[in-house]
C-alpha cells in the first residue's frame, strides 16, 4: 500500500484538549532532536542503525566502541533556550532564507517522535495524515505495495492483489535497493514512500534484491489508483468436498462488513471446511481484527491481550456469534502477514479453532494510538504490545505455523500454491 509503515492496529482518538499549549512544549523539547539530527520536514524520519561489516584487528579502518553505553550528553539537563538559538540561527544565517516557520515547526515535531527510535511511531503532517486516513479507508494512489524497514533494509511486506506492484512482479520479502537511481540506504519507509509515489500513469523503477543470493533486478511499475477489496471468497472442491476460501487483504473500516456478506453467501453453499487466507495481509484496525476473530471465537473468550508500560494487561474479548466455530478451519500465513493478521491467527490457534499453515509471520505486535490534532496533523504513538490469548509475544516473534509449508520462487513462477494445497488436504482428509 506504499505507506510509511505497516497499517498498524490503530485505536482512534479525537481528543484535542489544549493542544496549542502542548505544541509549544513539544517544540521546546524538540531541541535535542533538532540539534542531533537536523531533520527538516521529511515525514517519519527516524534513527536507523546501519549494519557495518565486521573488521579484523589488522584492518586499516577503526571500530565503534561502547555502542551500548548512553552518551554523556543525554544524561545532562538541557536549557530550552538552545532551541530558540538554533531557530534564530536558521532564520538569520541559513543560505536559502527565508525559511517558513511552519516548516521548522513540523520538522521539530517529526524529529521529536523520531527520537523514540520506534519504526511505528511517527508525527504526520496534515497532508500525510490525510493520505494515511484515506489508505485506512481503503483507497489511494500508488503502486499498491506495503513496505517497511526490517533489519535496516527497506523491504516489501506484500504487494496488494491485482495492484500495479503485483502485476509488475514485486513479491513479499523483496529488498528495495534503489528507487529509480536513489539508494534506499539510510531511508526510512516514510521517505521511501514519498519517492515511490507519483501521479497515476507515471512510472517508478525499483531495483530489488530477492532470495538468499540477493540477486538484483529492476522492476518498472506504472502507478495507478488503488482500491482495496479487503474481503473476498471463492469455493474450491477437492475429494468431492467443498471448501470455502476466504481472502482478507487488509483490516480496513469495511473488512468485517464485507466478511459478513461473504459468510452469509458461504453458509448457503454448505462447505465442509474453511480456509482463511491471511497471507500478505499487513493488518489495520484492531476493532476489525476482534470482529473477524469473533466469527470463530465464542463471545466472552479472549481474542488478544494488550500489555502496557506498567505490565498491566487488558483482555480484548470476542463479541460476535462465532457462527464458524464448528467448521474445520485452516489459516494461511506468511512473512507478509502482520499485526491484525497475527492477532487473528494467534486467537484461532490458541483457542484451538484452526490449524495454522504456511511460514512464520512478520512479527509486528505493537499497539499504536492515532490521535488527530487541531491543524489536521496527527501523531501515531506506540502505547502497548500485543500477546496471543495464551500470553505469547507477537512483536518481533510472529506466529509460528503448525504446519510449515514454503512458497518457493519456482512455485510462484509455475503458478503453484503448495500452501493452499496443503490446507485443502488437511480439510479433506
Amino acid at each position: 500500500m506504499d505507506y510509511p509503515q505497516l497499517h498498524d492496529e490503530v485505536k482512534q482518538s479525537n481528543s484535542k484538549k489544549r493542544w496549542l499549549f502542548r505544541f509549544i512544549i513539544v517544540i521546546l523539547v524538540g531541541v535535542i532532536i533538532f540539534m542531533a539530527f537536523g531533520f527538516g520536514r521529511t515525514i517519519g524520519k527516524r534513527t536507523i542503525t546501519t549494519q557495518v561489516p565486521e573488521t579484523s584487528a589488522n584492518t586499516q579502518f577503526g571500530q565503534v566502541l561502547d555502542k551500548g553505553q548512553i552518551p554523556d550528553y543525554l544524561k545532562k539537563d538541557v536549557n530550552f533556550d538552545i532551541f530558540w538559538q538554533v531557530w534564530s540561527k536558521i532564520q538569520n544565517e541559513y543560505i536559502e532564507r527565508p525559511v517558513p516557520e511552519t516548516k521548522l515547526f513540523y520538522g521539530a515535531m517529526v524529529g521529536l517522535v523520531a527520537a523514540l527510535g520506534d519504526p511505528y511511531s511517527m508525527f504526520l503532517e496534515p497532508q500525510t495524515s490525510k493520505e494515511f486516513q484515506a489508505e485506512l479507508q481503503g483507497h489511494f494512489e500508488g503502486i499498491g505495495a506495503e513496505i517497511a524497514v526490517k533489519s535496516n533494509q527497506l523491504t516489501v511486506v506484500s504487494p496488494l492483489p491485482e495492484s500495479p506492484a503485483e502485476k509488475a512482479g514485486l513479491k513479499a520479502g523483496d529488498k528495495i535497493v534503489l528507487i529509480d537511481d536513489l539508494t534506499t540506504t539510510g531511508l526510512d519507509a516514510s521517505q521511501a514512500v514519498q519517492k515511490i509515489r507519483g501521479p497515476k500513469g507515471t512510472q517508478v523503477v525499483l531495483t530489488i534484491a530477492r532470495g538468499d543470493t540477493l540477486e538484483q533486478k529492476k522492476i518498472t511499475i506504472i502507478r495507478d489508483t488503488i482500491k482495496i477489496v479487503s474481503a473476498s471468497w471463492k469455493m474450491e472442491e477437492k475429494n468431492s468436498k467443498k471448501i470455502a476460501v476466504i481472502k482478507l487483504s487488509n483490516f480496513n473500516e469495511d473488512t468485517d462488513s464485507r466478511l459478513i456478506t461473504a459468510i452469509n453467501e458461504i453458509l448457503t453453499k454448505n462447505p465442509q471446511g474453511i480456509v482463511l487466507d491471511l497471507r500478505g495481509n499487513p493488518g489495520g484496525y484492531i476493532d476489525q481484527a476482534i470482529s473477524v476473530g469473533s466469527h470463530w471465537v465464542s463471545a466472552g473468550k479472549t481474542i488478544v491481550l494488550e500489555k502496557f508500560f506498567d505490565n498491566k494487561q487488558t483482555q480484548h474479548l470476542a463479541n460476535g456469534r462465532a457462527e464458524l466455530k464448528n467448521y474445520k478451519t485452516v489459516v494461511l500465513i506468511n512473512k507478509g502477514s502482520a499485526s491484525a493478521s497475527e492477532i487473528v491467527a494467534g486467537a484461532l490457534k490458541d483457542n484451538q479453532l484452526a490449524t495454522i499453515v504456511g511460514e512464520q509471520s512478520f512479527g509486528k505486535g505493537s499497539v499504536q494510538n492515532l490521535e488527530d490534532l487541531p491543524d489536521g496533523s496527527a501523531i501515531k504513538l506506540t502505547v502497548a504490545r500485543w500477546l496471543t490469548p495464551n500470553g505469547t509475544t507477537i512483536d518481533k516473534q510472529g506466529i509460528t505455523p503448525d504446519v510449515v509449508v514454503e512458497l518457493t520462487e519456482q512455485d510462484f513462477n509455475d503458478n503453484k500454491d503448495p500452501q493452499l494445497e496443503k490446507a485443502l488436504d488437511l480439510l479433506t482428509q
